[in-house]
């Protein structure tokens, strides 16, 4: 149960960032390899994604020496239908897998299927997908 206080309770995400180290490359990978649709930049070094109504920023680490991939990041699950032909056409724009898709859990109604990489700054990326169990 959400704990509520005052009839005020947080639901959903507007936004999420990642860390990158080479904002035109990784504006590249997401646009392209990923097939993110593009919304735009900021100065001074950011760029943003539509992720199915959350956005996705991308932007370099925030303070001096700081390294985009060598702390934690969250991991972006993205959902898809087919998680067999989603991870072919990713490896099809040069995408390399860590993890090929597999099950990762049997539930009553569906297997839940997951598959893993990385983007140029080693962020964890996944596909996800609830297939029918056979």
């Amino acid at each position: 149960m959400t704990a509520v206080v005052d009839g005020f309770g947080l639901a959903r995400i507007g936004q999420i960032a990642l860390t990158v180290s080479d904002l035109p490359a990784a504006v590249a990978f997401y646009r392209d390899a990923l097939g993110l649709r593009f919304l735009f930049e900021a100065p001074p070094s950011m760029a943003f994604f539509d992720c199915g109504g959350i956005r996705l920023m991308l932007a370099p680490p925030e303070r001096e020496g700081a390294v985009a991939g060598q702390r934690f990041n969250s991991i972006l699950y993205f959902s898809v239908d087919d998680i067999h032909a989603a991870a072919a056409a990713l490896e099809s724009r040069g995408v390399s897998f860590e993890q090929p898709p597999h099950i990762v859990a049997r539930l009553p109604h569906a297997n839940l299927w997951m598959g893993f990489f990385r983007d140029m700054d080693g962020n964890l990326l996944a596909l996800m997908s609830e297939a029918p169990s056979s």
